[in-house]
């Protein structure tokens, strides 16, 4: 059975097949140049991490915040934290569960979201994966103590206790027990308790972004504040003794692979990032007409975006930075991108081209990226510091992904003093 990341994406999905023809035809594909991520705005050519991290890396994050994502506001200092459920002998005596309250405006009225954590039984100090999900925690795994809060409803826009919730529904895809044997903590936080993902853009009003009006922030959208979310997830998380603040590792699906690779790239106590599916305005390359494109996102999610996005739809060639200039700002650090061969929407090919495109940046750093010239066999994970994979599947999250995901994180954590 695979993941079935609510019933909230097949309906959006569907709404995204516009009047004009989606191209799902490599020969019609069209030429296009990408720029490079190493060119600085004055022309110079940056040559060693140095230059890349004091005068470029800043003038792509700039790029990103003006025309992409928009102005994430800093860390809240109104931010609280409370943990209000602690078990030392969890899921059968192999973990410690904790369950935290996260305020995002210290005030009565919210809004909240709730963190799950699990880490291994006797291990202190342990690497974590902080993952961004789309249901309540209580379906993550079968465990009767975790506490079933309301949700927003799609086709409502209301909040409200889930009807006929069946708790771990989702277990076998996360494999919990098997990543805690692996020696890591897992943490998970439904995004729509950051900000409610309602049509339209109206949830705004009722997520984290109510408590930044302008002009205290520059034009974020729903991303944004999904971002902004994850790193006040992290902030907790490094006040936890059972968790290694410095080998987090940041996971999303689909919209969440978006949101992660733009948190890893604006927060880099990330220590890694793992992007699945994460499509256009993800992973996947914006000037390649193939699948979903800009135009979609411009048309269907201007919610998700800075209001200046609006500007190249139907001028691609316009953008300021493509998916490779994304994925390069998470360099040094590890990254996985992990896609499916029948998520043509979200354009696997697109993702690994990218990923190819980002190499010479991550090796200014004497970091491996992709130098495979031809797109790798289905199912054969590649793990450099650029790690990817298309599973044979739909645009999902596998179990044998998570094999991969652990693989990954062993090779550059658990191998590490």
């Amino acid at each position: 059975m695979k993941m079935k990341f609510k019933t909230i994406l097949s309906a959006v999905l569907l709404v995204c097949i516009t009047a004009t023809a989606t191209n799902y035809d490599e020969a019609k594909v069209g030429n296009y140049v990408l720029p490079d991520a190493r060119v600085c705005a004055d022309g110079s050519r940056v040559t060693n991490s140095e230059t890349w991290l004091a005068k470029r890396r800043p003038e792509i994050l700039e790029l990103y915040r003006k025309n992409i994502f928009g102005r994430s506001p800093a860390a809240g200092t109104n931010v609280t934290f409370n943990t209000w459920e602690i078990s030392t002998n969890a899921l059968g005596g192999t973990a410690t569960r904790k369950q935290i309250k996260i305020n995002f405006s210290g005030t009565p009225n919210g809004p909240f979201a709730q963190l799950l954590l699990y880490t291994p039984t006797g291990k202190v100090s342990a690497p974590t994966f902080l993952c961004l999900q789309f249901s309540g925690n209580y379906t993550v795994i079968d465990d009767p103590a975790i506490a079933i809060f309301p949700v927003w409803s799609w086709k409502t826009g209301a909040l409200a206790m889930p009807k006929n919730p069946v708790r771990g529904s989702a277990a076998q895809n996360w494999k919990i027990a098997e990543t805690l044997a692996r020696g890591y903590g897992i943490a998970f936080i439904n995004y729509q308790d950051i900000e409610p993902d309602l049509p339209g853009g109206a949830g705004e009003k009722f997520g984290a972004r109510k408590n930044f009006p302008p002009p205290s922030t520059s034009d974020w959208g729903a991303i944004g504040a999904w971002a902004w979310g994850a790193s006040r997830a992290l902030d907790y998380l490094q006040t936890d003794k059972d968790v290694n603040a410095q080998r987090v590792i940041l996971f999303g699906h689909s919209r969440l692979g978006k949101t992660v690779l733009w948190a890893g790239a604006q927060d880099a106590r990330f220590a890694a990032v793992i992007a699945n599916c994460s499509g256009e305005m993800g992973a996947s390359l914006s000037r390649r007409d193939y699948g979903e494109t800009v135009d979609d996102v411009a048309k269907h999610f201007p919610y998700w975006m800075a209001k200046n996005f609006q500007q190249f739809s139907n001028h691609w060639n316009n953008l300021p930075v493509d998916s490779h200039f994304l994925i390069s700002l998470i360099a040094p650090r590890p990254l996985f991108l992990n896609t499916g061969s029948e998520d043509k929407w979200g354009d696997p090919h697109g993702e690994f081209l990218a990923a190819r495109a980002a190499t010479p940046v991550y090796e200014l750093f004497g970091k491996s990226g992709i130098a495979e010239t031809n797109f790798p066999p289905l199912d054969h994970a590649l793990q450099h510091d650029i790690g990817f994979n298309c599973h044979t599947g739909k645009h999902d999250v596998l179990p044998t992904d998570w094999d991969n995901f652990l693989d990954f994180a062993d090779a550059h954590f658990m191998q590490k003093n």
